[in-house]
């Protein structure tokens, strides 16, 4: 397989389009895979020194996207490699597979395989930082605190103390990949330039639905 031209992660991955299902850097992605292409494109995955798969959510009907900034038609041009470390197979031939986040790229082009899934040629290069950890500091207090009135309101439970004990950048990655956003929103997430933004955007959104949900009353009160 091809290999990037600044490291060893490879230039050509195969690509599983899908919806609101969110990857970042470091975050952890299960999945239930059943459809004959992408079965081949997880046997594709697991054959390769990498055992990466490429995360890229498709646009929305009514999302309207420049051509120069959406190279492959119906795709977000940014979306994040995860590696398989888990991997089960099921009597009725379903896999079941973990994905661990590893970088965000840029998708260039795709080449359909025979089997009927898509390889993903991609640029690695712009997010060079995704493979280190980010140790810039986010404001915990609002975030965590929002996210309580948040979960209250989507009835999800949540374990605070481990989630007081978590790294930024696990506790964001997370809360990203769990909370049901649209999927403009998600990739929004997945391209925000750093931890503080990614921050900033989660509590934005957070409050816009309890906001709606107040019948417009500020969700901070």
């Amino acid at each position: 397989m091809f290999r990037s031209v600044d490291d060893n992660l490879p230039s050509v991955i195969p690509m599983f389009p899908l919806p609101s299902a969110l990857l970042l850097p470091g975050g952890h992605l299960p999945l239930n895979i059943f459809e004959p292409r992408y079965l081949a494109m997880i046997d594709a995955a697991l054959a390769s020194p990498d055992r990466l798969i490429g995360m890229v959510q498709p646009v929305e009907d009514d999302q309207t996207m420049d051509t120069q900034t959406q190279p492959v038609p119906g795709l977000f041009s940014i979306g994040c490699a995860g590696r398989i470390t888990y991997f089960q197979e099921t009597e009725d031939q379903r896999y079941l597979i973990a994905l661990t986040g590893v970088s965000r790229f840029r998708l260039i082009d795709q080449q359909l395989q025979p089997s009927g899934f898509r390889n993903a040629e991609i640029d690695w290069h712009e997010f060079a930082a995704d493979m280190q950890a980010d140790t810039s500091d986010i404001d915990r207090q609002p975030l965590i605190a929002v996210m309580k009135q948040y979960f209250k309101l989507k009835g999800f439970d949540a374990d605070w103390s481990q989630i007081e004990q978590s790294e930024n950048d696990q506790l964001l990655a997370t809360l990203s990949m769990v909370c049901p956003f649209e999927v403009a929103e998600k990739q929004a997430l997945l391209e925000a330039n750093d931890a503080a933004s990614r921050a900033d955007l989660l509590i934005a959104m957070m409050e816009i639905a309890l906001h709606d949900d107040n019948g417009g009353q500020d969700a901070r009160h």
